[in-house]
Formats: C-alpha cells, structure tokens, sequence
C-alpha cells in the first residue's frame, strides 16, 4: 500500500492578461472538470489574492455573469493572518464560473459552521454546520457508567445551528422538531473515529486530552484535538487529529498523525458501529470507501455513516459484532487524510441507502478531481 500523502490546496494558477494593448481587470475563473454540478468552498491563497487584487480590508466578490455575491470567509489555519480566502462558489456541471473584485462592503455571511469545547457537558467537544452535527467525548466522561470512545453523530432536520441550544435545554435526545442526538456509539469507533489494532482487536486511547480551534466559521470550521500517549502492544503512541467541516457538507475532512516508537508503523482502523439487525453495506476496499446504511429505527428514522480514504485502498475490512473496521496502515508522522459522517433520512437531503452510496461516490470524485481556480 502506498503511503498516505498530505492534503494539498486546490491547485492556483496566476496568469496575466492584455488585450489591444491595454490591461485587463483580474478576475478568478473557477472551473469544474467532472460533469455534475457543483456547490462548495474553493480556497484562493491569500497571498495571490492581495498580489491581483490589493490588500483593502473591504471588498466583496461577485459573479461576473449575473452580479450575484460570492460568499466568503479569511481562513487562517490559526495563524495570525489570513492564509486562504475560502469562497463558496456554485459551478455548473462540466463548465466555470467567472468572479470580480469589487472595492464594496460585502454582504453579512450567515454563520453555518460552529465548535467549541463545551465543559458543562464532561468535556464533549462538539461541532456542526447547516446540516449534520458531531461530537467527541472528553475527559470527564472516562470512568462514568455512560462512557463512550468513538465519533458521535446528531441528526439535524434545520439549517440552524443547533449545538448551543440543545446542550442549553439537555433534552437533545427528544427530537423537538430540529432533530436529535439517537446514534448509538458505545465502545465503538461510532461515525468513523480512527484507533490503532493490536492482535485484531482495537486498542482505545483515554479520551482527548487537548482542542484548538484553528478556524470558526462561517463557512469552515477547523479544530484540533490532542491525546496523551498510551501503549498499543509494545509500542508507545500519540495522536492528533484536525477536523475541517465545511458548510453543505455532510463529511468532516480528517487528519490524523501519529507519533509510533519502535519501527514507526501501526496498523490502524477506521471504525463504524454496526447494528444488532442487518443494514445495507458499501464495501469497496480498492477504492478506499466504506458505507453503511442502518437498519430503521422505527422511533427515529434511519442513519447512513461512511468513510472515505483519500489516497490508496484500504488493506482490508473486518467485520466485529459492535462494528465494521476499515484497515491500513500509519507511518510514524505521516498524515492519514480521510473523510467521515453521516446523513439522516429525516433530514431532508437523502432518504435512502442508494442516496447515500451515491453521495459518498461524489465525495470521493471531487475530492479525486477538485476544483480549478485561476487568477486572469
């Protein structure tokens, strides 16, 4: 298996134009080379950016066609400048997008992503956009009766943001017309969490110890989290792992490092709960993707989780009593990039495992083939 390479910026080309002797106003083209249509975020360096266009604080960006605003959000990666402007463009199938630079106020963004550390809930750490919402279980949680290791998924069924409120009022698991929190993760990897395999058995770590919040809206959120080193067979171990979610998407990018004494190699697995009945499976291992549409829980509707490896094939798929494991193998300071998460048939977007295989399929075709952006 190939070794897992970092996640690069969508690639940017700058190039200067004239005509008839006289210099053309900069433009970005934004152009989409797979056949389906397209509505995500495209990151323009910020660098690049200031160098076509100047560095006035106050501008916004429109679509050169019909005057539409572009929404957009300064990322800086926890740096303390920008590093990126992040645009949320809409982009026909097979075509592209052309959008100026207006010295103008722009419009307010609506903020659609969120994280925080939420201390009045045993340390959860918990994050969401306009359409699915997550968390991870925190130190005070360890030793509890109610503990649990993997990915938590919430079901949302509205485009606000629900994590503040439903922590507020605590009856999160009660769907009082927004959604609710019904996935069960127990002693699992739940939506998709990574955890290294000794003797075929997963061997958990203690709950995240550190979180960083890098990036916070409103169209991306970004954050790391941080855990103590544990021994998995007669290796020493440590990991981090940075979540991004953007706004539309029902997957978290993930990457994942870990430090691994020894001969710097670990077998990991990245896990899903499995159901007591029978669900829908998308298993394709050379394809490094991995879905699972549940089986219908009568009270609460029905969830889809998958996994998407974003470099090499899975090595193999094992399939435990309280969960499904997609295996490979971690390098010593190499980063592991994938995708996880999740839908819900009562959320409005997909209502069926075919749906669901679909979009995962789609997932895994743009992150293969992402965006162009080009500075004219």
């Amino acid at each position: 298996m190939n070794k897992l390479k970092a996640y690069s910026l969508l690639p940017l080309a700058v190039a200067a134009m004239a005509c008839g002797g006289h210099e053309q106003s900069p433009s970005i083209v934004v152009t989409n080379p797979l056949g389906i249509e397209r509505h995500e975020l495209v990151a323009v360096p910020y660098e690049a950016f200031v160098t076509a266009f100047g560095s006035d604080s106050v501008f916004k960006v429109v679509n050169a066609a019909n005057g539409a605003e572009i929404p957009y959000q300064l990322e800086t990666q926890g740096r303390p400048s920008p590093q990126h402007i992040l645009l949320y463009v809409s982009v026909p199938a097979s075509g592209n997008v052309e959008l100026l630079v207006e010295k103008a106020a722009p419009a307010p963004v609506p903020t659609k992503t969120f994280a925080r550390y939420v201390p009045e809930r045993y340390d959860d750490f918990a994050w969401e956009n306009d359409v699915v919402a997550f968390r991870m279980y925190g130190k005070a949680l360890e030793g509890r009766p109610d503990d649990a290791h993997g990915l938590d998924l919430w079901s949302k069924r509205t485009p606000g943001l629900v994590v503040d409120k439903w922590y507020a009022n605590g009856d999160y698991h009660t769907d009082h017309g927004e959604g609710m929190d019904y996935y069960s993760v127990g002693m699992t990897l739940g939506a998709g969490d990574v955890a290294p395999l000794a003797g075929g058995e997963v061997v958990y770590s203690k709950h995240y110890r550190g979180h960083e919040v890098l990036d916070n809206g409103p169209l991306r959120t970004t954050f790391q989290l941080d855990y103590e080193p544990w021994q998995v067979g007669e290796k020493t171990v440590s990991v981090s792992k940075r979540y991004t979610l953007d706004v539309g998407s029902q997957l978290n990018r993930v990457e994942v490092i870990y430090s691994i004494d020894g001969d710097g190699t670990l077998p990991v697995a990245i896990g899903v709960s499995r159901r007591a009945t029978e669900g829908r499976l998308l298993s394709e291992k050379d394809n490094g993707m991995f879905g699972y549409w549940e089986p219908t829980d009568a009270a609460h509707g029905t969830t889809g989780v998958g996994v998407i490896l974003t470099d090499g094939p899975f090595e193999q798929f094992i399939a435990q009593p309280k969960q499904y494991l997609s295996v490979l193998t971690a390098h010593d300071s190499e980063p592991i990039v994938y995708y996880n998460g999740g839908a819900w048939d009562r959320g409005g977007r997909i209502a069926s495992a075919d749906e669901w295989f679909a979009y995962l399929r789609a997932a895994k075709e743009k992150e293969t083939f992402p965006l162009q952006v080009e500075i004219k």
